[in-house]
Order: structure tokens, then C-alpha cells, then sequence
């Protein structure tokens, strides 16, 4: 995780969070590489990077627990722009693809609001609070 240290309480704030090591994203981290991309934890703008948790996955509203005290709700996939093009031409394309059925697939994290603040640090824990039921699964913002 990136540290960012203390994050203030603002709901209508946006923060993005990527999972390097889920199995699509290391699909699509290797497939950035073998397209020429040279991409690192922060370079695509993520505020907090995680690990082991499938961020793709996770239904709209999923709270997550950050540390002791943050608390981030997840809103929606992230909708990769031009200014992943400023960091490294062709980045933004190379960032979306397609599934079987022929539906976008974005592949640039998930953006969240911070609801309560606090001190964030690597290696603090990261617990997942599912919304109630029925999940909405992510759609971009």
C-alpha cells in the first residue's frame, strides 16, 4: 500500500485504489510489459495499492477498512483517461479491453470516497465490509 498518511473525511473526494497482485491484474500487468509498458506501483495516479484483494470484483458500496480508523467506500471502476497517455503513450488503450461476450473490460483500478480519515501506512490491514444485498456490481465513474 502506498502510504499517504492521513486521510481526511471528504465524501466528495475520489480515490484510487489498484490491486497489483489479483490474477488479472498481474495478467494485465504482463501484458502491459510485453506491449512495451514499464508500469510500477503509484505510476498510473492509484493512491493506495493493495494486495490480495480482488478490487475488480467487489460490489458497489463494499466499505473498506484501511488501518485503524480510515474507512473508503468503493464507488465504481475506474475509467481509464488520457492522462495515463501523459505518463506513457498508448497506456490509456492498452488499459481497457474486451470479454468474450464482446463487453469493455477496464482494467485501471476502482476509485472510492474517503468516509472517515486516518492514518494509512504499507502493510496496514484492509478489511472488506460487503454491502447489504442484492450486490450491484461495479459500473464506471
Amino acid at each position: 500500500m502506498s502510504p499517504l498518511g492521513p486521510l481526511p473525511p471528504r465524501p466528495s473526494a475520489n480515490l484510487l485504489l489498484i490491486a497489483p497482485d489479483d490474477a488479472q491484474r498481474r495478467e494485465h500487468e504482463e501484458q502491459l510489459a510485453a506491449e512495451g509498458f514499464t508500469v510500477a506501483a503509484g505510476d498510473m495516479g492509484e493512491n493506495i495499492t493493495t494486495r490480495g484483494l480482488d478490487l475488480l470484483a467487489l460490489p458497489t458500496g463494499t466499505r473498506l477498512a484501511i488501518g485503524r480508523e480510515a474507512v473508503v467506500e468503493v464507488t465504481g471502476l475506474r475509467n481509464p483517461c488520457a492522462q495515463l497517455d501523459g505518463f506513457q503513450q498508448g497506456l490509456m488503450a492498452a488499459c481497457l479491453d474486451r470479454d468474450d461476450a464482446g463487453n469493455l473490460v477496464r482494467k485501471a483500478g476502482v476509485m472510492g470516497i474517503v468516509l472517515a480519515g486516518g492514518a494509512v501506512a504499507p502493510g496496514d490491514a484492509i478489511t472488506v465490509l460487503l454491502p447489504a444485498l442484492p450486490h450491484r456490481p461495479l459500473e464506471p465513474v
